[in-house]
């Protein structure tokens, strides 16, 4: 589907951020794990793969808005599914399984990340992430009004 206007707004932000979790949902088909799942993995691995529960509750919910009981029972997921491991010392670990599992999605959106922006021009991408990290800010200072 082509947008008929490139005005930046919510329609182009919410169609652009839809076909990405499109894209996201096909790669995670198959593997049992869901986007906010995938999400809570990320964090944890790139967190280093040994962290501090409360620790990953705040990254997770600061990345996505959402609440702390919904990070914990996507942790107790993870944790289910043996992708995550519970030290029960309140350290949350990564397992093999969850590095491996990590790696396989992660290998397969490069390629497809590389197709959409890996030949935009430097500028035109650090103009992009300006704006949507000045969107992002406001947009968490909405919600921290309401």
């Amino acid at each position: 589907m082509t947008i008929a206007s490139n005005t930046f707004g919510t329609a182009l932000i919410g169609q652009t951020e839809k076909a990405l979790n499109a894209i996201l949902e096909r790669q995670l088909a198959g593997t049992g794990v869901t986007e906010p799942q995938w999400v809570t993995l990320t964090l944890a691995v790139v967190g280093g793969g040994d962290l501090d529960r409360d620790e990953l509750v705040g990254r997770v919910g600061a990345a996505t808005r959402f609440s702390p009981a919904a990070v914990r029972e996507r942790i107790g997921e993870l944790s289910a599914a043996g992708l995550l491991r519970d030290g029960g010392d309140g350290r949350i670990q990564v397992t093999d399984e969850g590095r491996a599992r990590f790696t396989q999605v992660r290998a397969a959106i490069g390629p497809i990340t590389e197709r959409l922006w890996g030949d935009l021009p430097v500028e035109d991408l650090a103009a992009a992430g300006r704006v949507l990290a000045v969107v992002l800010d406001r947009a968490h200072g909405e919600l921290a009004d309401a």
